[in-house]
């Protein structure tokens, strides 16, 4: 089973060497790499090019961010399975044979995830977090966590859907896996630890320096899932079902 894994890169030379050799020494017989990088200049393009016989594409064209860098990178992915892991994160050894595996013994699912390690700078592991069994109900209440390194899907559904929104600037993510939910893909849960999610002062999570952009990523999710605007009815409700959460899963 054919694998397709795409990085986005863009000045993260500190910890793109270990994102990509995390993908490149997993040992997959049939991985497929592509790495996206828009244009950066602390090195990170001269590390990518070191990397030549082990990588099977490298997209060094400008593109409007992101999620328009993860479009280009699967718009020529030729796996069954896609997966993608930002320049600044790492995949857990055998987790692409764990995926495999698990695809093959369950046709009817089309998306997977695992949990995640969160690491800081250094790369010590500050604490574990675990992927959610998947419901929109949740989701559109900030109650549900999907880790995205640890999550693939099959690339039929990738084919069928919008694809990552180009607009969205916090979190395509989240959004591209509920236009999937909406569409009717089945979610399922693997209980391993598949990869490590960082945080330092530039990543987005740590920095906050797109608050307000979530803010307003979390009110248009609502929307597009519920087909109305959050009211105050829904604070409860919330808080509610987080503590469902939390009592379910502790």
């Amino acid at each position: 089973m054919k694998i397709s894994i795409v990085s986005i890169s863009f000045n993260q030379v500190d910890y793109l060497r270990d994102c990509i050799d995390s993908v490149v020494k997993q040992n997959y017989r049939d991985l497929e790499y592509i790495l996206v990088d828009p244009g950066s200049i602390d090195g990170s393009r001269e590390l990518i090019e070191g990397y030549q016989n082990l990588v099977s594409q490298r997209i060094f064209s400008a593109d409007d961010g992101p999620a328009d860098g993860l479009n280009k990178g699967f718009a020529l992915a030729t796996g069954e399975i896609f997966g993608f892991l930002n320049s600044d994160d790492m995949l857990i050894p055998g987790s692409l044979e764990l995926i495999a595996d698990f695809f093959e013994r369950n046709p009817d699912v089309d998306i997977v995830s695992g949990h995640s390690f969160i690491i800081n700078s250094e790369g010590r592991i500050l604490r574990r977090c675990f992927s959610e069994t998947f419901s929109l109900t949740m989701f559109a209440h900030n109650s549900c966590i999907l880790m995205q390194p640890s999550t693939f899907f099959r690339s039929r559904v990738f084919r069928s859907s919008p694809g990552f929104n180009v607009l969205n600037r916090t979190n395509w993510d989240g959004e591209f896996f509920a236009e999937l939910a909406l569409a009717g893909a089945r979610f399922a849960l693997i209980d391993s630890f598949l990869s490590c999610y960082r945080l330092h002062p530039s990543s987005i999570t740590s920095s906050m320096k797109l608050h307000n952009g979530m803010k307003d990523y979390q009110k248009m999710l609502f929307r597009k899932i519920t087909g109305r605007d959050r009211t105050l009815y829904d604070v409860p409700i919330g808080f509610f079902l987080r503590i469902f959460k939390h009592a379910r899963s502790p």
